[in-house]
Order: C-alpha cells, then sequence, then structure tokens
C-alpha cells in the first residue's frame, strides 16, 4: 500500500508518503506572502498553492524514495478549507489519479486531524475523546473507529484559534499572532489578569465574548496608561492564554465525565500551544486519564495525517470518484 497524499486546505502545501501504513515523508510549503496583509489572504493562497504543489510532491517521493508508477492511490483533502486552495489540491490529485489509473481518495481535513494520532506510538484505544482546535474549528469528537466520529460540542461562533489571533492583533503582534502570544505568555503571570468565560450550555464553546472581552480591556488600559501593552506583555499574554485554556479544558473535563471517557487527545493546530499542552498533561494526570498528544509537525496542517486517514479508507475500499468536487464547509 503506497499513498501519496496532498493537503491544501489553507495557507500550506504538503505532501505525504506511506508505505504499508508507514508515513515515509512530510513535505510543507509554508506561505510567507499573508504576513504582511494580518491574515490569510485567499486568492493569494491558491495562486501560491499552484507554485508550489509540483515541487512539494516532487520532494516527498524523492524523501520517500517512491517512483510515481508505484503508488496505489492519491488522497487530497476534500474540505473543510479555503475553495481556491482545496481547488489547487483536488485538481492535482484527481488528474495524477486519472493518468496512473488508481483509486483516488478524498480525505474530511477534521477527520485527519484526530487521526493524525495514528501516526506514531502511542496510539489512543477507542473510544477516545479528541479536542480538535484550530484557527477555525473549536469541536469535542467522540472518536469510536478510525471512521466513526461525533462532534458532540462545538464552538457556536468564533473558533478557539481565532481568539488567539484576534487578541495578538489587538497587542500589536505580527501575523501569526499566536505562537507569540504563547511565547510571551511563557515569562507571564496567568493570573495577572481576569477576562470572563463565556457560559454555553451542554459541551459547546463561544469565544466573541473574550474576544470583545479583551478589546475593552485593552482600550480602558491603555487610555489611562499609553504603555500599558508594551510594560505588560507577558502578563496580558499569559492571563489571556490561561483563560482560554481554561475554556476547553473546563468543556472537555465535563465531556469525559458524561461519556465516562478515560482516553482523551488533543488535536489540531492550537495543540501546538504550550500552556494547552502542559495543562491538559497535569489535569489529565489529576484525574487519571490517558492523555495523548501529537508531535508538533503533525498538530498543525501536514499531508501526513491525509496519509494516515487514507490508509483506513483504502483498507475499507473508499475510494471517491472523478465526479469529486472540493466542498469548503465539509462537515465531520
Amino acid at each position: 500500500m503506497n499513498i501519496l497524499a496532498i493537503e491544501s486546505s489553507c495557507d500550506e502545501t504538503s505532501a505525504s508518503v506511506l508505505v504499508n501504513g508507514h508515513i515515509r515523508s512530510n513535505v510543507i510549503a509554508t506561505q510567507l506572502i499573508h504576513e504582511q496583509y494580518g491574515g490569510v489572504v485567499p486568492e493569494l493562497a491558491s495562486r501560491a498553492h499552484q507554485q508550489h504543489i509540483l515541487p512539494v510532491v516532487e520532494r516527498a517521493l524523492a524523501d520517500a524514495n517512491l517512483s510515481k508508477k508505484a503508488l496505489s492511490a492519491v488522497a487530497f483533502t476534500r474540505g473543510p478549507g479555503l475553495l481556491g486552495s482545496l481547488l489547487v489540491g483536488a485538481s492535482f490529485a484527481k488528474a495524477l489519479a486519472l493518468g496512473l489509473n488508481i483509486p483516488l481518495i478524498e480525505v474530511n481535513h477534521m477527520q485527519a486531524h484526530v487521526l493524525a494520532h495514528f501516526i506514531e506510538n502511542p496510539k489512543p484505544a477507542f473510544p477516545f475523546l479528541c479536542l480538535t482546535v484550530s484557527g477555525g474549528h473549536t469541536q469535542i469528537v467522540r472518536v469510536d473507529g478510525p471512521l466513526n466520529m461525533t462532534v458532540i460540542g462545538q464552538t457556536m461562533d468564533d473558533a478557539v484559534g481565532e481568539a488567539f489571533d484576534k487578541s495578538a492583533k489587538l497587542l500589536g503582534l505580527p501575523y501569526p499572532g499566536g505562537p507569540l502570544v504563547d511565547k510571551y505568555a511563557k515569562a507571564g503571570n496567568p493570573l495577572a489578569f481576569r477576562f470572563p468565560m463565556s457560559e454555553m450550555p451542554n459541551l459547546d464553546f463561544s469565544f466573541s465574548g473574550i474576544k470583545t472581552a479583551i478589546l475593552y480591556f485593552l482600550r480602558d488600559r491603555t487610555k489611562a496608561n499609553p504603555g500599558f501593552i508594551e510594560e505588560n506583555m507577558a502578563d496580558i499574554c499569559a492571563s489571556i492564554q490561561h483563560t482560554l485554556v481554561q475554556m476547553l479544558l473546563t468543556k472537555l473535563k465535563r465531556a469525559a465525565r458524561e461519556t465516562g471517557i478515560r482516553e482523551i487527545a488533543i488535536a489540531g493546530g492550537v495543540s501546538a500551544n504550550s500552556g494547552l499542552r502542559t495543562a491538559l498533561t497535569q489535569l489529565g494526570e489529576s484525574l487519571g486519564w490517558k492523555v495523548y498528544i501529537p508531535r508538533f509537525e503533525y498538530c498543525t496542517d501536514n499531508a501526513a495525517m491525509i496519509a494516515i486517514a487514507a490508509q483506513f479508507k483504502y483498507e475499507q475500499g473508499d475510494f471517491t470518484a472523478q465526479t469529486v468536487s472540493p466542498m469548503p464547509r465539509m462537515e465531520l
């Protein structure tokens, strides 16, 4: 089983080769052009994917020491994501599979984030709960099998990754700001400032309120002291990060209690946040959970997670027709 996987849902072009269940290569091309605009510009992202996709695929095959003719299938991200970006990856994958006369496999991006836990050991046992957190999604997913997942909680408005990036922008930090908030937070006091945590029913989240609270907090403090942000950057970042992490873990703890599941995982770009990783590890130790956290390179968007998801679909003969088209709002 030799699978070439392509990921192009947002602003990273990635290709990975899986050989008999093992990832042999995982190449990622990051788009730096968006930094000057303070966020991902969809049209620029799709153009950059067109420039990167062929070199990235060729590099992935070379790193895996595999020729195109040895491929068993081609997998790609169908959604969710930016339409223009998804089109580049889908079109390339369809053309390559058609030219080689091999099966085509579509993969749900969020499902792949969850299945990134099966790239390396240790691997969670079914059923497990996965907190999936990124710039576009915040979900608690019950995973009963590789292709059997149920969303039991999700954000009703903004994603937690967006809350991190918006906070960074308010602090005057460059894009992408989430990792910079994490960096400054390491030197700050997480209890220096308090922000209200919104209350949502059941296992759902809401992050629009805390973004507004941070906006008003910074406006009022800088009005009284123009140098407030610069003088208190570490403490502000630590306090924001602490609040967002606690909002996530409060719901995750409730989900574990209600389902009785003690196998707990996190996935998605925000799972690379050191504050979240540390807090989850400590919470797991106190509650007797088995906690699973992927390596950093498998947290952010990458094709290795697409490849591992495609492996499960390949084993079940779940292939896709050439008439397939991207789904920007594809649900789990």
